[in-house]
């Protein structure tokens, strides 16, 4: 129960952290919030971290952990920060900017898609989901539901909801920190399947055989 408050606390506490920064850099309260679509940003925002306190996600190491990807971690950490004071801020100073308040509604309009796909699979695995690259107990392999397309879901909520967030604010230099999130989602994927099919063997491969990583037809 403790470790579960702790979760919840955090997510509160990591999207209030997020939206502070991205008010900074766009120069306080008030410019922020002069935009239709930055408002409805982070209504979205809101919207996506009450949902997230409903799920049963958590940071445990369970049975077995590949703590050589933890990394990781900190390479979207450091990402994130970025992207949550640097796309604002670019947006005000109309650095490296994408024109047209049709790009800020397309961006607010993928991220609802793209926190939905983010969040479906923690919600599907439940406890089974960790933020650490870990087996837990009572493992077992899903292949139902958008598992049966996709291995990693989650992972193309997380690089739509980027890409998104760039886009709210016209930013290219976002779209930049977007991509350089790629390389260190695929060491994370190739660190989880090495794990899976240390645990589930062939009917891991078996699984990986009839399914897409990430893009259904592309990778």
């Amino acid at each position: 129960m403790l470790a579960d408050l702790k979760i919840r606390l955090s997510a509160t506490v990591g999207t209030c952290l997020y939206l502070g920064l991205a008010i900074w850099g766009w120069g306080g309260f008030g410019p922020f919030f002069s935009n239709p679509a930055r408002i409805a940003v982070t209504l979205v925002f809101i919207a996506l971290t009450i949902a997230a306190l409903f799920t049963a996600g958590n940071l445990s190491t369970g049975e077995r952990e590949d703590r050589s990807n933890r990394w990781v971690l900190a390479a979207f950490g450091i990402l994130s920060i970025l992207s949550a004071w640097l796309c604002p801020y670019t947006d005000r100073k109309d650095i490296w900017v994408l024109d047209g308040d049709t790009v800020r509604w397309l961006g607010v309009a993928l991220l609802v898609p793209g926190g939905i796909i983010r969040l479906w699979p923690v919600y599907v695995l439940g406890k089974r989901f960790s933020g650490l690259v870990a087996i837990q107990p009572g493992h077992k392999l899903v292949t139902t539901g958008i598992y049966s397309l996709v291995r990693n879901p989650s992972y193309v909520g997380l690089l739509l909801s980027s890409i998104a967030w760039s886009l709210v604010f016209r930013s290219a230099a976002g779209l930049v920190l977007s991509a350089l999130m790629v390389p260190p989602l695929i060491a994370r994927i190739h660190a989880e399947e090495r794990l899976l099919v240390s645990q589930f063997g062939e009917e891991y491969e078996a699984y990986r055989r009839r399914t897409w990583r990430l893009i259904p037809g592309i990778y």
